[in-house]
């Protein structure tokens, strides 16, 4: 399973870089207004850090606008992936991209059903938000399983991005049921290094290590 950093921070990805472990990143209207900086140049900076797709959203919300908008994001580098919502102009927009060979993301995703279209117009990723289903009551992490269901059954490429993801059992149980992909932000990835046995572990080793050394 690929690791996207979530995140519209540069320093995060930065950071992140070096840890080897993120394949892309993934960005949305909401992340780079944390930022404080524009769209452009957010991307323009991740893009010259790692080299991997980075999923850029449109703000338009009728198909004719997001083709507009995405055709300008996607000329800001050959890795950036167009987000799309999962909207009917959304999903128009998407096959319009996937017909000029421009990635897409289809987001807000959350029902097998909003897959099964953004697949059959040749999304590249399809996101479900596997968080706030958690939120309203529902599971989550099934959707993800539904969908791999899905895609296994009918040989659709488009990759599982699971998204909303907002703490490490999270990440866990995408590796279990076969998503493609993980988003994840920047703390989530720093909690997948902590268990309490390694820190007990490490600091027994270095006790014992200074008490075999200590001098007379």
């Amino acid at each position: 399973m690929e690791i996207f950093l979530d995140t519209g921070i540069v320093d995060e990805v930065r950071e992140a870089s070096m840890m080897g472990v993120i394949d892309g990143v993934t960005t949305n209207p909401s992340l780079i207004a944390k930022s404080g900086r524009g769209q452009d140049e957010v991307i323009k900076e991740i893009a010259s850090i790692v080299d991997g797709p980075i999923s850029a959203e449109v703000i338009a919300t009728d198909w004719e606008g997001m083709i507009k908008e995405g055709k300008e994001l996607a000329k800001i580098h050959d890795n950036v992936v167009i987000k799309v919502p999962m909207t009917e102009d959304g999903i128009k927009a998407c096959k319009w991209f996937s017909d000029n060979n421009i990635k897409t993301n289809v987001t807000l995703v959350f029902s097998p059903n909003q897959a099964f279209l953004a697949a059959k117009n040749g999304a590249t990723y399809v996101s479900p938000f596997v968080g706030r289903l958690d939120d309203v009551g529902h599971d989550g992490m099934a959707i993800i399983d539904e969908i791999r269901t899905v895609f296994d059954n009918y040989g659709y490429t488009t990759k599982i991005l699971a998204a909303s993801i907002r703490h490490s059992t999270h990440v866990r149980d995408s590796l279990m049921v076969g998503a493609d992909v993980a988003t994840i932000p920047f703390k989530v990835l720093k909690s997948l290094f902590k268990h309490p046995l390694t820190d007990v572990g490490l600091a027994n080793f270095i006790a014992d290590y200074n008490k075999a050394n200590k001098k007379a």
